[in-house]
């Protein structure tokens, strides 16, 4: 029988398992709830800046029966917060969010810093990372990063920066690869500490914002450089998008990831018929989650993995107040399939 992390890297290698893998990854995903925090009496916002109280938090996840993985951090700040940003780091059911960007437009880019591995949160989830490896245990740890287009819109305002993609296009260019280059070094940093796996969760570099001509020349570019740099370390990949992806389709299918990740308002049938040959992962509505009920939800699991999706995931972050049993039930449908 497989365990957790060898019916994982199956998966995203593409080959047949014994049955889908059913995972939180972390980062944008968030895998954590207010009632999982009971648990283990371990809470945020203290949990983003301590590496062992992370740890906790990202194993409470697996040993509760939530999902087979461990993963963090727990929100998509930490990148921007090194790079310059000021973040509100929120409360107990409040997740981090950018309070104070660093520059104005893109012709300001090289007054951004670079991420800094040796302290602060990039230090803490390294040290967490390297925690959770170290239990050797079968369980995949899964390391996050945000994607290049959403680290930059959350550098500097989303409005401008879209507009300068094409007024300022060359700089905008410029700005991207210096941002993607930190991205591989923080991702590598994670490989590094026993991270089995990378998510990129791409939420702010979506068809539906860039259209599909920016989306092909920005999003896929630089999250194609991104999965490059990180290629040499042979972590399983995963990149999550969110939005339609209806009018991008063919430059979705050029994202040289392992997984591509969807939200739920992309239906796993139509993404099955344009992307025959991909491993898909997602896509349980965290709406749902929070607030349906649990025969709700694994029949919601089952539609996925009837309509062609190889891993189970939710669609996005878990909101804070999703209740346990409907949490459960995802791994409970996935197993009883």
């Amino acid at each position: 029988m497989l365990n957790e992390k060898q019916r994982l890297l199956g998966a995203l290698g593409g080959t047949d398992v014994d049955r889908p893998p059913c995972v939180c990854p972390g980062g944008m995903m968030n895998t954590v709830t207010r009632d999982l925090m009971e648990l283990c009496d371990v809470y945020f916002p203290a949990a983003h800046f301590d590496p062992e109280m992370m740890a906790r938090l990202a194993s409470e996840v697996y040993e509760s029966g939530c999902f087979e993985n461990y993963g963090v951090p727990f929100c998509m700040t930490v990148e921007a917060e090194s790079m310059g940003a000021k973040v509100n780091m929120g409360s107990e059911i409040l997740e981090p969010h950018i309070s104070e960007y660093v520059i104005g437009s893109v012709d300001e880019w090289e007054k951004l810093k670079p991420i800094d591995l040796a302290s602060g949160r990039t230090d803490a989830c390294i040290k967490a990372i390297r925690i959770l490896a170290s239990y050797d245990n079968g369980v995949p740890v899964i390391g996050n990063v945000v994607g290049p287009i959403s680290l930059a819109s959350s550098l500097m305002e989303p409005v401008v920066f879209y507009k300068e993609l094409r007024k300022k296009n060359e700089t905008a260019h410029s700005m991207i690869r210096f941002i993607t280059g930190e991205l591989i070094r923080f991702a590598n940093a994670q490989i590094e500490a026993g991270a089995d796996v990378i998510t990129i969760s791409e939420p702010s570099g979506t068809g539906e914002i860039l259209g599909s001509k920016l989306f092909g020349e920005f999003a896929v570019t630089y999250l194609n450089m991104l999965l490059d740099g990180i290629s040499e370390h042979n972590p399983g990949t995963v990149v999550h998008i969110c939005g339609k992806m209806h009018m991008v389709y063919p430059q979705v299918n050029l994202v040289r990831a392992d997984a591509l990740s969807f939200d739920s308002v992309v239906n796993m049938k139509k993404a099955r018929e344009n992307l025959k040959d991909r491993v898909l992962m997602g896509n349980v509505s965290t709406y749902a989650l929070e607030l349906g009920d649990e025969n709700q939800i694994i029949n919601m699991t089952k539609l996925c993995i009837d309509n062609g999706a190889n891993i189970i995931s939710p669609a996005c972050g878990l909101g804070m107040k999703s209740p346990l049993a409907n949490v459960r039930a995802l791994l409970k449908a996935v197993r009883a399939d």
